[in-house]
C-alpha cells in the first residue's frame, strides 16, 4: 500500500507563487517608463505614492475614475492578441477624467486570471504601460490575482482605477453653455471598448473567424482590426483647454453612444442637435450594421459611430480650438450646435451615413 502524501502546496492547488514574481519582475521596467513628476516610486509595496506638489499643484481638487474592457476581452482572448487591451484599460478611464478637465496622474490595474502565464501578463501590462504614457500618466501600482475555479485556463478579466487633478475653479462643465454654442466631434480609432457583445454576435452569425480577413480593414485580420485600441484623447485635449478657454463641456462617447452620453454634461434646458451627414462613419460600423442588420438608432445608442469625443465650444472660439486640436493629430469635425431643450437631449438632422 503506497503512503499518503501529506502537505499540499499552493501551487498544487492552482496558484503559482513563483509565476506571479517573474511577472513583476517582467514588468519593472514597463512600470519605469511611465514615470512622470510626482511619482518616482517602485512597485512591489503595499501601495503607490503621488506627489500633488511636485506635480505642479497648488489647490487641487482630486478626480477619480474606475473602468474595465468588457467582452472585447474575449476576442483578445479567442485571438490570442494580448499587447492592445491595456490600452484599452486606460483609455476608458483617463478619457473618463479629462471630460473634467482633469490631468490624469496616475493609474492601478487589476488583472484577474485563472492560470497566471508570465509572458501573457507581461504583454497585457505592456498595453496599460502604453495608454499610461499616451495619458501621461504614471503606472504606480496594481494587483495580480491566480484564481483558478473563478477563471477558466487562459480567461482573465482586467479593471483600472485612474485619479487625476484640477485646480479649483477649473472643472468641466462650466455654468455658462448657451443656444448656439458649437459641437465639436473628435474622430474614433473604431469601436474603442463598447457594444463588444453585440459586435461578438454580428461575428458569430457571419461565419467569420477571428484570423479571417477583415472585411473593413485591409491587410488585418478580423480579430485584430476589432481588437484597434480605444483612442486616448487626454493630452490633445488638455492643450486646447488650457491654450484656448473656449471649452465649456467634453462628452466621452462609451456605452449609450450619443443619446446617452451627450447629455449627461449639458444643462437641463438645453439638448444637443446633430448633423448627422457631418460624421464620416468608418467602414466598421458599415460592416456591423449591415453584417447585423442593426438599425441606425441602435447603432448610435450602443456604438460611437465614428466620433469618441464631443466638445461644447463658444461659437467664437470653434476654430481656434478645432485649430489646436488638428495641429496635435486629431480629426476634428463641426458636427453640430446646442438648441433649447424641448424633449430629447439630442436632436438628430439628417440621416446618419452607415
Amino acid at each position: 500500500m503506497s503512503e499518503r502524501k501529506n502537505g499540499l502546496t499552493y501551487a498544487e492547488a492552482g496558484v503559482d507563487i513563483d509565476a506571479g514574481n517573474a511577472m513583476v519582475e517582467k514588468i519593472k521596467p514597463l512600470v519605469r517608463s511611465t514615470r512622470r513628476p510626482g511619482a518616482d516610486g517602485e512597485i512591489g509595496g503595499f501601495g503607490g505614492l503621488f506627489d500633488l506638489k511636485a506635480a505642479g499643484f497648488s489647490d487641487p481638487v482630486l478626480v477619480a475614475a474606475n473602468d474595465g474592457v468588457g467582452t472585447k476581452l474575449k476576442i483578445a482572448i479567442d485571438a490570442g492578441i494580448h499587447d492592445t487591451v491595456g490600452i484599452d484599460l486606460v483609455a476608458m478611464c483617463v478619457n473618463d477624467l479629462v471630460v473634467q478637465g482633469a490631468e490624469p496622474l496616475f493609474f492601478l490595474d487589476y488583472f484577474a486570471t485563472g492560470k497566471l502565464d508570465p509572458e501573457q501578463g507581461a504583454a497585457i501590462v505592456g498595453g496599460i504601460a502604453e495608454g499610461c504614457r499616451q495619458a501621461g500618466c504614471a503606472l504606480i501600482g496594481g494587483e495580480t490575482a491566480e484564481m483558478p475555479g473563478m477563471y477558466r485556463g487562459g480567461d482573465y478579466d482586467l479593471a483600472g482605477f485612474a485619479v487625476g487633478a484640477a485646480e479649483r475653479g477649473q472643472l468641466l462643465p462650466t455654468d455658462d453653455i448657451v443656444e448656439g454654442d458649437v459641437l465639436l466631434g473628435l474622430a474614433s480609432s473604431g469601436v474603442h471598448s463598447n457594444g463588444f457583445s453585440l459586435v461578438r454576435r454580428i461575428v458569430e452569425q457571419s461565419g467569420l473567424g477571428w484570423d479571417a480577413p477583415a472585411p473593413f480593414a485591409a491587410g488585418k485580420t478580423l480579430g485584430a482590426a476589432l481588437l484597434e485600441p480605444t483612442r486616448i484623447y487626454v493630452k490633445p485635449v488638455l492643450q486646447a483647454i488650457r491654450n484656448t478657454h473656449g471649452i465649456k463641456a467634453l462628452a466621452h462617447i462609451t456605452g449609450g453612444g450619443f443619446p446617452e452620453n451627450i447629455p449627461r454634461v449639458l444643462p437641463k434646458d438645453f439638448a444637443a442637435e446633430l448633423d448627422l451627414e457631418s460624421i464620416a462613419v468608418p467602414p466598421v460600423f458599415s460592416w456591423l450594421a449591415k453584417t447585423g442588420g442593426v438599425a441606425p438608432a441602435e447603432m448610435m445608442r450602443t456604438f460611437n459611430c465614428g466620433i469618441g469625443m464631443i466638445m461644447v465650444v463658444a461659437s467664437g472660439q470653434a476654430a481656434q480650438v478645432a485649430a489646436v486640436l488638428q495641429e496635435a493629430g486629431e480629426t476634428v469635425e463641426p458636427i453640430g450646435r446646442i438648441v433649447p431643450r424641448r424633449d430629447a437631449g439630442v436632436i438628430y438632422r439628417g440621416s446618419i451615413e452607415l
